[in-house]
């Protein structure tokens, strides 16, 4: 778990003009602590959080806000917009309060696994299969197939700006924003729109996140829109084909109207998805792992079933890094075209 908070630490970031939702959601804090004060038997604690919101919003006033009443070095951007009344930067935290964000970083991690689909999955004439691999003790990296009730679905991979708490935190609002609107049943590109309609509203200007995402159909029918993420490999009899983006990344342009691709994959077709912790990981020789080189092994073993062909993936990439750490999220899904629909799955 001490990796888990260096990570944090490696995001440090000052708030050098104080955000004005922060200020809004002091005051408010303020506001509720007043009104509690009279009504209960032991105001003590309420008084003590009322003049830390109050030296909060001094600092703010002073400029001085975010910054370590110890070492003066800014204080980490995610922890401030978690909890606004944060002192101390992490090297200067009490024992509680580490271990407090140990707990908080153990939560996080047990949520975000949670959010994630089942290990091996299978729709109707398609298997999938997919691998998940935060860098840190979270994860940005964005995943998900989601059954629809006439036995198609759709699947969905992307990456959140960032990483840390803030970015496993935007991936989880993204998860809840396309769950809640499939039931509206839209064409990829629509519901692709929509959700970054909402994204947009409940981000800072900073963020935004990459995003394929796709229908499974029948007959073997996938339609397919990209906005900003890595380009999705189809793999066929024919070779090695890339498809192209179809749109910028979430969060950027909220009225933006994104299109989508449609392609028929054959029995024994598949697509590969992933996030950049693939074609950006790199070896110890500073060498990238590259789109080129998946393609290659791919054209080696695209014949491989679904799960059989990620584990190919995994070992060439293991190969490749050697001992070098990874420096980002990684997420590989595969998906494969098993037979005609009704079938059993191979």
């Amino acid at each position: 778990m001490e990796e888990a908070v260096q990570e944090v630490q490696a995001n440090r970031a000052v708030l050098s003009v104080p955000d004005r939702a922060l200020r809004d959601q002091l005051q408010a804090r303020r506001q509720r602590l007043r009104e509690a004060l009279p009504r209960v038997q032991k105001p003590e604690r309420l008084a003590e959080l009322l003049q830390q919101v109050d030296a909060a919003l001094e600092s703010m006033d002073a400029g001085t806000f975010g910054l370590c009443e110890t070492c003066h070095d800014p204080i980490e951007s995610d922890r401030l917009l978690a909890n606004p009344l944060c002192r101390h930067c992490l090297d200067h935290l009490s024992p509680t309060e580490q271990r407090a964000l140990e707990r908080d970083l153990a939560l996080a991690f047990q949520v975000q696994r949670g959010l994630l689909p089942q290990a091996t999955c299978a729709v109707d004439g398609w298997s999938v299969a997919y691998h998940y691999e935060p860098a840190g003790s979270v994860s940005g990296d964005y995943c998900d197939l989601i059954p629809l009730e006439d036995d198609t679905a759709l699947f969905l991979i992307g990456d959140i700006t960032g990483k840390g708490i803030a970015a496993s935190m935007l991936m989880a609002h993204l998860h809840a924003i396309f769950r809640s609107l499939t039931i509206t049943r839209q064409p990829v590109a629509d519901l692709v729109s929509g959700a970054n309609r909402v994204f947009s509203q409940g981000i800072s200007s900073s963020h935004f996140a990459t995003l394929a995402c796709g229908s499974l159909g029948h007959g073997g029918v996938v339609d397919i829109c990209n906005a900003g993420h890595c380009r999705p490999l189809h793999v066929s009899r024919h070779g090695v084909a890339t498809i192209d983006g179809t749109g910028v990344p979430l969060g950027i342009l909220p009225d933006w109207e994104y299109t989508s691709h449609r392609l028929c994959l054959e029995a024994g077709d598949s697509l590969v998805l992933y996030t950049d912790g693939l074609s950006e990981a790199f070896n110890a020789g500073n060498q990238q792992y590259g789109a080129a080189r998946l393609a290659k092994l791919l054209q080696q073993h695209g014949t491989l079933a679904s799960k059989d062909l990620l584990g190919a993936i995994l070992e060439d990439l293991k190969a490749f890094r050697s001992r070098h750490s990874p420096a980002d999220d990684l997420t590989i899904m595969v998906i494969r075209r098993v037979g005609v629909d009704g079938a059993a799955h191979a």
